[in-house]
């Protein structure tokens, strides 16, 4: 009998100009949490116009998909904002627009003000539990330059509603362009077809109003 730790771990290959080939991944979910099953092997779709969601159906092909970065994406840079107890770091180039931190406190971070965010408007336990909650791995904290650790999670994807792949679990990802998560316990992964920061979601989704009505 093979144990837990001697399983090959999963990994996601993205393909050039095509899908992402996602490897020995046991927890596959949909938007309503419920199991998909899995092959040792899948493509799954990045183009946005595939008719068998989440699955390939070589649909880039015949659109002409490009997977590569666009030159007026928004910089991948992490900016630091620092607080008495805690500093909050955000890469907007890799920003999903999931509004979790908005949604977890207006306080801390505010839309409608500069800076947007405030690290001391509440207490920095708080503040990493929204941090945590952040998909794209965006935002992250340290307290006393020391940075507060990812979660330990059974590696899995999520289809989320009509926007992005979330992965988490520390699932290595392959890419020929050499993009690396900003963590690499938990990232975003673009699956309408038009992020500029491909292979990771930027957001669009929500500008070109991407439907998936299937998942």
């Amino acid at each position: 009998m093979v144990s837990e730790s001697e399983e090959k771990k999963p990994s996601i290959k993205v393909v050039k100009d095509g899908p992402y080939l996602v490897k020995n991944l046991k927890n596959f979910r949909n938007s309503k949490g419920e199991p998909i099953e899995t092959k040792p092997t899948m493509a799954l779709c990045r183009c946005g116009k595939s008719e068998n969601k989440p699955f390939c159906d070589g649909a880039h092909s015949k659109i002409g998909f490009s997977g590569e970065k666009e030159e007026d994406r928004i910089p991948d840079k992490v900016k630091d904002y620092k607080g008495e107890k805690l500093t909050i770091h955000y890469n907007r180039g890799v920003c999903a627009h999931a509004e979790s931190c908005v949604k977890g406190s207006s306080s801390v971070f505010r839309v409608d003000k500069r800076p947007w965010i405030d690290p001391d408007a509440a207490d920095p336990e708080e503040i990493e539990k929204i941090v945590r909650n952040c998909p794209s791995g965006a935002l992250s904290c340290s307290r006393d330059g020391v940075p507060y650790e990812d979660e330990t999670r059974p590696p899995e994807i999520t289809i989320c509603k009509d926007s992005f792949y979330k992965v988490v679990g520390n699932i290595e990802l392959e890419d020929p362009e050499g993009s690396v998560p900003q963590s690499k316990e938990h990232y975003t992964l673009c699956r309408c077809g038009a992020s500029k920061n491909k292979p990771f979601c930027d957001g669009t989704h929500w500008k070109i109003k991407f439907k998936d009505d299937k998942n």
